[in-house]
């Protein structure tokens, strides 16, 4: 089969990548939490701090618009989204977790860089807690991957 993984390691070496991270406010004890897992994995995979743009953003939907300034800067090797959406009792959840996903994806394919999506959309607190300290370092292992890989495929 063409294009599947035929033994290809996976790269997680970050050393001399440069990385830019998003992180939403809204919920910031949660996506604080994103943040601090995220950075430890990208210190465990050799992304030098100097190398990590770090910026916040009030909430989910201001991320891709910080991401695209970031891509477009054309600085960086991937890009890191974070954030936590809980749903709550109107249709705001559904639009702000639709739009800001659709906004991460874009920037992604517009300017041709990976971004991890690390922004939590969770039914309550307790799911994003279950699963903040994962999602922030799977974000790291996954910016790490994609842009070794597309270092690789260009």
């Amino acid at each position: 089969m063409q294009g599947a993984d035929k033994g290809q390691a996976i790269q997680l070496d970050g050393e001399d990548l440069r990385i830019g991270i998003v992180q939403a406010r809204f919920n910031e004890a949660i996506t604080g939490k994103l943040a601090e897992a995220c950075l430890a994995e990208l210190h465990d995979l050799k992304v030098a701090a100097k190398h990590i743009e770090h910026v916040m953003v009030p909430g989910a939907l201001e991320v891709p618009v910080a991401l695209q300034a970031l891509a477009e800067s054309e600085r960086y090797d991937a890009l890191i989204a974070l954030g936590c959406i809980i749903r709550g009792e109107t249709y705001h959840f559904e639009l702000v977790a639709n739009e800001s996903g659709a906004g991460v994806t874009r920037v992604s394919l517009d300017h041709q860089v990976p971004i991890a999506n690390a922004i939590l959309t969770v039914e309550n607190e307790a799911q994003a807690w279950a699963r903040a300290e994962e999602k922030g370092r799977d974000a790291a292992r996954v910016a790490v991957e994609m842009a070794n890989l597309l270092e690789d495929l260009t």
